[in-house]
Parts: C-alpha cells; sequence; structure tokens
C-alpha cells in the first residue's frame, strides 16, 4: 500500500493463473470491496483507493504480506455459489470474541448499533468479502459460525479479536426495512 496524497495505490500478488485474462478496468473484490484494476503486471495487480474507501474499509489497514479474501467478477454462466453480494461496503466492525471448538469457530463482531436493524437471524451478510449466515443478534453485535474449509480457504485463519473487517449488509434486507420504515413514518406510526 503506498500513500499518494488523498488516496493510495494497492497492489496485490495473486496466485498464479488467477489473473489470466484480466483488463485494466475490471472489477475484484478485495476484503469484500469492490475495486478497479488500473494496473497489472504477471500475477499482480494494482487498485487506487480513495479517501471514501480508505475510510469506509479496513484496506489502510493492510500491511506488506496481508492476505486478502478475493474475487473476480462473475460471468454470465457461472455458478452462483452463496449469496449475492456487490462489494459495497457498509461499515467496519470488530471481533470481540472468537471460540474455537473441535469442529468449528463462532466468531462475534461488534459494529455501530444502527446497522443492527439490517442484521437477521438466518440472514446473511459479507464478512471481509465473505458471505456468512448471521447467527445470534442483538443490539450492536451478531456471530457467525465458520466451518474448517471457509477458515482455510479465506483470511479468518489470521483474524483474532481486536481484528477489524468490513460489513457489507444484505441489500433486499435493507430495503424492506427502510420502505417499512418510510412508510410508518409517512403515516404518522
Amino acid at each position: 500500500l503506498r500513500a499518494l496524497g488523498d488516496f493510495a495505490r494497492l497492489k496485490l500478488t495473486f496466485p498464479p493463473g488467477t489473473l489470466s485474462g484480466i483488463l485494466i478496468g475490471a472489477s475484484v473484490s478485495c476484503n469484500g470491496t469492490c475495486l478497479t484494476v488500473v494496473e497489472t503486471a504477471g500475477d499482480t495487480a494494482s487498485f487506487d483507493l480513495i479517501v471514501e474507501t480508505l475510510r469506509a474499509t479496513n484496506l489502510g489497514e493492510l500491511l506488506p504480506g496481508s492476505k486478502v479474501n478475493f474475487e473476480r467478477s462473475a460471468r454470465v454462466g457461472d455458478e452462483i455459489g452463496g449469496h449475492t453480494v456487490s462489494g459495497h461496503v457498509h461499515v467496519q466492525a470488530k471481533i470481540v470474541e472468537q471460540v474455537d471448538t473441535e469442529n468449528n469457530r463462532m466468531v462475534m463482531f461488534e459494529l455501530d448499533s444502527k446497522w443492527s436493524k439490517y442484521i437477521l437471524p438466518k440472514g446473511f451478510v459479507a464478512v471481509d468479502g465473505c458471505s456468512l449466515t448471521v447467527g445470534e443478534t442483538s443490539a450492536g453485535r451478531f456471530n457467525v459460525w465458520l466451518i474448517p474449509e471457509t477458515i482455510r480457504q479465506t483470511v479468518f485463519d489470521g483474524k483474532n479479536v481486536g481484528s477489524t473487517v468490513n460489513i457489507e449488509i444484505e441489500s433486499q434486507t435493507q430495503a424492506i426495512v427502510d420502505t417499512i420504515e418510510r412508510v410508518l413514518a409517512e403515516k404518522g406510526l
């Protein structure tokens, strides 16, 4: 990550072959943040991070050697496995509790409580770009349960209590909640 005034240039090295056929202008999700490729060289790609991206996400915290979750854009005909997410980060959260058992890991997150109304049990959120089913919720908190494969395939193996993550709430839930609130307010209820 190289700071350039009021923005930064993020250069990432990807596993061999990951960037095959990628073009300047393509979208790649990094820690759940939709970024535009501005430069490529072999297995590296660079992205410009504007002030809003640095403010709203955890990408400004990356250090050399940091791992990120990444995903190239889906193409027509690709299998869509999991939940649909857009790469538009709404808020950051902190890991406040993490409990490992033999076959899974419970992770509790804390975030600004104004976002809690959109995070429902058995709904989903994207956490650093990983679409995950929500477990339990309370004001300003929610948890998820991770299976060993999710931990192995993502950056969650390196996350601990105190780590900051990017949160994207589910857009349909947000639209429904906001619409109901608006209609009730218009009716004075």
